[in-house]
């Protein structure tokens, strides 16, 4: 039986192997072709790449297809390798250093990431650099080791999760996406309100937690900060935050740096699975920094870790004391299979300063008179009496629930459960077989202080999963995802680091655990591109086969001669029509916030992310002000993203989010306002008042 699943094991590779690398040699045959006419469709140059790498696929596949099958006829090789490995010394790490970077600055920072976007093309580059990296950091007589190849999986997969993040680091003036640059708006509110020439005390309503808004706006505390410089902290925030939950578990387990740096790449690469916002990042990172701390240490930290959370988002409010009541009754020895007292002191009483801080004292401060300098500025029915039942009825039901998108749909491929599913399964499988083999070994509490809170979390992310306006990603399940991190943390100083450094595992919970580090690079290794080449289109259409025609398939950002028009014209209507009347920028914000175009009377309502929030809520009160600003035209220039009236429904990416906006902005707006121009490129319109004004009643949604 053995025999025979190894056997299987190696056919496998082999048939995988073999799929890669035909499918490789068709995504180049695709690029080459059509570059001349010497060869075919060839031209000469093409012609000699495309036929070696052809014979270089050939060459790695019988080599890898002997080594696999007949290892002994492989052997002499081998040690000619290894020989080679031992007398390069020093330089081999400067071979892995290359080989860790070269492949996601090809993808990423250079055209070539846009010409190969094939998955095949793809996964060859990186699997290639993970033999390459393996091979070189083994030491001794063996071409590859365990240990080294485990080593290797989190290194590369790392590398491409980190290119992505900072893959939007551009000093392109407009939007990225579709609140992309109002989101930076959003953060500049903290500490760059003189931008705007706003008063420090003038309230005005920015849709967005305060945590992310500390953290996020940090950079707005450098004069004359650009926004590359604010894009690349924001792509830091997707990294570092993470980085500090693996420092803070190297703090409290044993001090091997190598094993808790991998461990930190293995957390990051987990975790932004979700992504999930820096805010409850941080949150855990204190958490289980406070993990068999002492008490006095320990409960008023986890107060201020529970009030921060909260703070931040209320749904987040229980999560620290979940965590660290977790991490203390089930990260605990056992002895002779009970736990001591001490444990459940610590667990019971940390977990509930934790929920103290979270849900009572917010509502204790006002009371008090007591003024907190935190980061706390939310909603002001949180700020002033905490989170309250009414406010979480109204939260969970002041907007529809799509059920639908917990399954595959068109706004998130594989749905919110396969999705999950995908994420957390090998990591699942893993526990449960340390939990089962003995190898970690737990007893009838210790298993419910993780299963209870674990289960909570589910059913919190998933419900907030199928609010309208989520659903697209992950990031609901946050809670759960750093809860399911943490069990793992619980397991690796209780047993789990011995049975993976040992290789005492069977061969398919080896191959589960290399797909727990393969997965969470899947779509880094997809995604990676670059979007800065819109000078370079003809090239590009010749390196792809395509036509003028199918050039916006390439969703490259426009070329600099095309932005800087946009740039200027929109500046010239600013200028002229904020002579007439206020000039409302409900999208595209962030022009103001670095200066490219200067406004003399800032407009701080009806910011789009808002506008959008409230059409998902329906609420008629708040458009009713809306509503009026726009039938007396009191904007002279409205500057947002074109807008358009077609109806879509769940078969579409967010259908019912569009409907919203269609019925509640779009259909509204253009009835009292008409187009003067609009840039396609970078998905600008601009609006003015009707001369006369359509009978326009009809179009504005009913009061219920």
């Amino acid at each position: 039986m053995k025999r025979s699943s190894i056997d299987f094991g190696k056919w496998v590779a082999i048939t995988a192997s073999a799929w890669i690398l035909v499918g490789a040699c068709i995504e180049f045959h695709d690029v080459a072709w059509g570059t001349g006419k010497a060869i075919g469709e060839f031209s000469h140059r093409w012609f000699i790449l495309f036929a070696f790498f052809v014979l270089f696929c050939l060459i790695l596949y019988a080599s890898s297809g002997i080594a696999v099958l007949d290892r002994g006829r492989m052997f002499p090789a081998f040690q000619k390798l290894v020989s080679f490995r031992k007398g390069l010394s020093f330089f081999r790490w400067l071979i892995v250093v290359v080989a860790l970077l070269l492949p996601p600055w090809f993808l990423q920072r250079t055209m070539w990431g846009i010409v190969f976007d094939g998955i095949y093309f793809r996964l060859l580059l990186w699997t290639v650099s993970i033999v390459l990296i393996s091979f070189f950091i083994t030491r001794g007589d063996s071409l590859i080791d365990w240990k080294p190849l485990l080593a290797s999986l989190i290194l590369a997969s790392s590398a491409f999760t980190i290119a992505v993040s900072l893959q939007n680091v551009t000093d392109y003036p407009f939007s990225l996406g579709w609140s992309e640059g109002n989101r930076i708006w959003d953060y500049s509110m903290r500490f760059g309100r003189d931008r705007y020439g706003i008063a420090d005390n003038q309230d005005i309503y920015v849709l967005l937690d305060s945590g992310r808004m500390l953290v996020g706006g940090l950079p707005f505390i450098i004069p004359n900060v650009t926004i590359e410089t604010v894009r690349m902290w924001i792509g830091l925030t997707l990294i570092l935050p993470y980085f500090l939950v693996g420092l803070a578990a190297y703090i409290v387990a044993d001090k091997n740096t190598r094993i808790w740096v991998l461990m930190t790449l293995w957390v990051f690469l987990f975790l932004r699975q979700g992504p999930i916002h820096s805010p409850l990042v941080l949150a855990a990172a204190f958490t289980i920094f406070l993990w068999r701390k002492p008490l006095w240490i320990a409960i008023p930290l986890i107060i201020y870790v529970g009030y921060f959370a909260q703070s931040s988002r209320f749904t987040w409010l229980f999560a620290p004391g979940l965590w660290i009541g977790m991490l203390e009754l089930a990260g605990a020895s056992l002895r002779d299979g009970r736990l001591d007292r001490s444990h459940w002191v610590r667990a019971i009483s940390l977990g509930l300063c934790g929920a103290f801080g979270g849900y009572i004292l917010p509502k204790l401060i006002p009371l008090l008179h007591i003024e907190l300098t935190t980061t706390a500025d939310v909603t002001e029915q949180i700020t002033s009496t905490g989170v309250t039942s009414e406010f979480v009825a109204y939260a969970v039901t002041d907007q529809p629930l799509l059920w639908y998108r917990l399954l595959p749909n068109p706004t998130y491929g594989t749905g919110i459960l396969l999705g999950l599913l995908i994420a957390v399964l090998p990591v699942t499988i893993i526990l449960t077989w340390l939990s089962t083999s003995k190898k970690w070994r737990l007893n009838i509490w210790q298993k419910l202080a993780i299963a209870g809170p674990l289960l909570a979390f589910l059913i919190v992310g998933l419900v907030a999963s199928t609010k309208i306006g989520g659903g697209g990603d992950l990031h609901n399940m946050d809670m759960f995802l750093i809860g399911m991190a943490f069990t793992v943390f619980i397991a690796w100083v209780n047993g789990g680091k011995d049975a993976v450094m040992m290789n005492e595992m069977p061969g398919w919970v080896r191959f589960v655990l290399v797909a727990a580090l393969v997965l969470p690079a899947v779509t880094p290794v997809r995604q990676l591109r670059s979007y800065d080449y819109g000078d370079e289109i003809s090239t590009l259409l010749v390196l792809t086969d395509k036509t003028a025609v199918e050039a916006k398939s390439f969703d490259m950002l426009p070329d600099s001669a095309t932005v800087a028009a946009a740039l200027t014209e929109i500046r010239e209507a600013v200028n002229e029509y904020q002579a007439k009347g206020d000039v409302l920028f409900m999208d595209q914000r962030q022009l103001l916030t670095f200066g490219y175009i200067h406004e003399t009377k800032f407009i701080p309502e009806y910011e789009k992310k808002v506008l959008m929030n409230e059409a998902l809520s329906t609420n008629y009160e708040y458009y009713s002000s809306f509503y009026r600003d726009i039938t007396s035209q009191r904007f002279s220039l409205i500057i947002t993203e074109p807008l358009r009236t077609p109806v879509k429904d769940s078969s579409f990416e967010f259908g019912e989010e569009n409907n919203a906006w269609v019925n509640w902005v779009s259909i509204p707006v253009l009835c009292y306002y008409q187009e003067i121009q609009t840039y396609k490129e970078v998905n600008v319109m601009l609006l003015v008042p009707k001369p006369v004004p359509d009978e326009c009643s009809q179009y504005i949604p009913p009061k219920n």
